[in-house]
């Protein structure tokens, strides 16, 4: 699904169906759904009893030679290569309002400075209209922060999977 209405971050509010929500989030959570490199991460941040994950993409990058949607291999050190088609890295939580749940809040809120042209955390208001206190942590370029998809300079796809891998660290010493 798009994140084409990224807005930027709203506060922790009131929600006193987590509980179920998250159970329902547990029962219906589909290890196969998820890209290969984040199982980890997602099945950290599902054990947390303060969050729960609604939706990631690891962030695949198309070009000449490489056209599987779902691809996850490295991006080849290329001087050929001109452009890629970039599909969002991101994941995407639901937050409790609880001291744990406001602590990982906070900890989400210091990736982003990493690079705030590349990086944001945020909301999608879909996401918040189907679940509140849900927050999501991108890597796509600031211009582009409201697509999903974007066509880049293959230079600027080497620089964003940097930010990706970086990004994905992190979640996992955070999860």
């Amino acid at each position: 699904m798009p994140l084409e209405t990224y807005v930027d971050l709203k506060a922790l509010v009131d929600n006193p169906g987590f509980e179920i929500q998250r159970q329902a989030a547990l029962n219906q959570y589909a290890l196969a759904t998820i890209d290969p490199p984040l199982v980890e991460i997602i099945e950290r941040f599902m054990k947390q009893p303060h969050c729960f994950t609604l939706q990631s993409c690891y962030g695949h990058f198309l070009y000449p030679g490489q056209t599987d949607p779902k691809n996850t291999v490295a991006l080849p050190v290329s001087e050929k290569i001109k452009d890629a088609d970039y599909r969002i890295a991101y994941i995407a939580l639901c937050i409790e309002n609880s001291q744990s749940g406001r602590n990982l809040f906070r900890k989400l809120k210091k990736i982003q400075p990493i690079d705030r042209d590349y990086i944001q955390f945020g909301c999608a208001d879909w996401f918040w209209e189907r679940q509140v206190n849900s927050f999501v942590i991108q890597v796509e370029p600031g211009r582009y922060k409201t697509k999903d998809r974007v066509i880049i300079e293959y230079t600027e796809a080497q620089h964003i999977e940097q930010f990706r891998n970086e990004v994905f660290k992190q979640l996992r010493e955070i999860g």
